[in-house]
C-alpha cells in the first residue's frame, strides 16, 4: 500500500509542507480507496453465488459448451478458443478471415441439434464486400478437437446479411436453435435505419432456416419469395441475444436508441416497429414515436431507460440455482451488470441486477448448471458463477 500512496499523482514536493500534503494525501486516499473496497466486497457478499475466473481473453464475444464439458470462445479479432475442464485454453484452427473493426468481427457460436453424432459447429462472422461495405454470415463447420486444441473442417457459408453495407455497427448475429430444431438468426439493420422495414432485406429482422440454410415453406412471408422468405419478425434495431423458454417461445434483447433498450417477446410475422416507434431516441436526440402511437406494432414487454446495453440472453432451465429456474439473464454492457428476468406467461419483468463492475459480453449455463459470464474488451474474463 505504501508503494501505491507514496506519490500521489500532481503533488510537488516544496519541502516539510509537501510532506505533511503528502501523508494527508495519502492516508485519506487510502481511507477512501479502502471504504469502497468493504462496500464493493459486502455487496459482493450479498449476492446469492461466489464468482471465480477461469480464463482470460482479448475482446471475448461468445461461447458454447461442448458435450465434453469443454468450452469454445470466440474472440472478435478471428481467433477461436477451447477451454478445458482445468481451465487451460488452446486454440482451435480453421476459422475464415473475418472482417475486424468497430462492432464487427468473429461473432456467435451454436451447436447443430445432433451434434454428439455429427460434430457440427455454427458461427457468425463478418465478411468483407465490394467497395468497403460489408455484412454478417453465418457458417457451418466439422469441429475436431485435440490435446493441442482442434480445427474447423469442411466450412460452408449457408447465410449473409443482404444487402451488404458501409459501416461498422448493429451487426446483431446472435444464434439460436429452437427446441424443432429450426435455426434462428438476429440480424442488426446495420445502423441503417429504413432497411429494418424493407422485405427485400434481412436487415433488422428476425430470420428462421433449416439447419442447412435453406428456408421453410411455413415462414410467415414464404410465398414472398427472395430475402423475405427468410424473415420470422421485422422492425428490430441490433437484437443481440435470442433464446428459448421451457414452453418453446423465442424471447430477443434488443440494442436500442438512446433510452430505448428492449426485451422482445417474438412471435411469428410480428412488426417490432423500429425506425418507426421506440420508447428511445436517436443518438442525435431526435425523437422517435414511443410505441404507444402506433398499436398496430409489437411493442416490447421491457424497456430500459437508462439503458443497460444488453449483450445477449440466456434463459436458465438449471437447478444448481433452483429458485432461478426459467428465469431469464441478460448481460449488461454500458450498465456492467447482470440483469435477472422472470417470465410471467406472455409477459416479463426485471426482477434483480448484479453490479458486475465490469462491460458483461455474454451469459451461458454450464452442464452443471452453472452460470458463466464472458467480460467484454481486452482482458476480458470468463467468470463461473455458484450458489454461495
Amino acid at each position: 500500500m505504501r508503494n501505491i500512496f507514496a506519490n500521489p499523482v500532481g503533488l510537488v514536493n516544496f519541502g516539510n509542507a509537501a510532506i505533511v500534503q503528502e501523508s494527508f494525501v495519502s492516508r485519506h486516499l487510502f481511507v477512501v480507496l479502502f471504504t469502497a473496497l468493504a462496500a464493493s466486497a459486502a455487496a459482493q457478499d450479498e449476492y446469492p453465488f461466489t464468482v471465480d475466473a477461469i480464463a482470460e481473453f482479448n475482446e471475448p464475444w461468445a461461447m458454447e459448451f461442448v458435450t465434453d464439458g469443454s468450452l469454445l470462445v470466440s474472440e472478435k479479432a478471428g481467433r477461436l478458443l477451447v477451454v478445458t475442464r482445468d481451465g487451460q485454453t488452446a486454440e482451435v484452427v480453421g476459422v475464415p478471415e473475418v472482417d475486424y473493426g468497430g462492432q464487427g468481427g468473429f461473432g456467435d457460436l451454436a451447436l447443430h441439434p445432433d451434434f454428439e453424432n455429427n460434430g457440427i459447429v455454427y458461427f457468425s462472422f463478418i465478411e468483407a464486400g465490394d467497395g468497403n461495405t460489408r455484412g454478417a454470415a453465418v457458417a457451418t463447420a466439422t469441429l475436431s478437437l485435440n490435446e493441442k486444441g482442434g480445427n474447423l473442417s469442411d466450412v460452408n457459408v449457408i447465410w449473409r446479411q443482404v444487402p451488404k453495407v458501409k459501416g461498422r455497427g448493429h451487426y446483431g448475429h446472435r444464434l439460436s436453435f429452437s427446441p424443432d430444431g429450426y435455426l434462428f438468426i438476429s440480424s442488426g439493420e446495420r445502423q441503417k435505419l429504413d432497411l429494418a422495414q424493407d422485405m427485400q432485406s434481412n436487415l433488422g429482422k428476425i430470420v428462421r432456416l433449416h439447419p442447412d440454410g435453406s428456408v421453410p415453406d411455413d415462414n410467415p412471408f414464404a410465398d414472398q419469395g427472395g430475402v423475405a422468405a427468410q424473415i420470422w419478425t421485422l422492425g428490430h434495431r441490433n437484437p443481440l441475444g435470442i433464446d428459448f423458454d421451457a414452453n418453446g417461445q423465442l424471447w430477443s434483447t434488443e440494442m436500442g436508441p438512446r433510452g430505448g433498450d428492449e426485451l422482445n417477446r417474438i412471435e411469428r410475422g410480428e412488426n417490432y416497429g423500429y425506425p418507426l416507434v421506440s420508447n428511445g431516441r436517436h443518438y442525435s436526440f431526435k425523437d422517435i414515436p414511443d410505441h404507444d402511437t402506433r398499436p398496430d406494432f409489437a411493442a416490447p414487454k421491457v424497456w430500459w431507460d437508462p439503458v443497460i446495453s444488453p449483450g445477449g440472453l440466456m434463459i436458465y432451465s438449471g437447478q444448481l440455482f433452483a429458485d432461478w429456474t426459467t428465469d431469464g439473464f441478460i448481460p449488461g454492457l454500458s450498465s456492467e451488470s447482470l440483469v435477472r428476468i422472470e417470465f410471467d406467461g406472455t409477459e416479463a419483468r426485471e426482477a434483480e441486477r448484479f453490479d458486475m463492475k465490469k462491460r458483461i459480453r455474454a451469459v451461458e449455463q454450464g452442464p452443471d448448471g452453472a452460470i458463466w459470464l464472458l467480460e467484454d474488451e481486452s482482458g476480458g474474463r470468463l467468470l463461473r458463477l455458484t450458489p454461495r
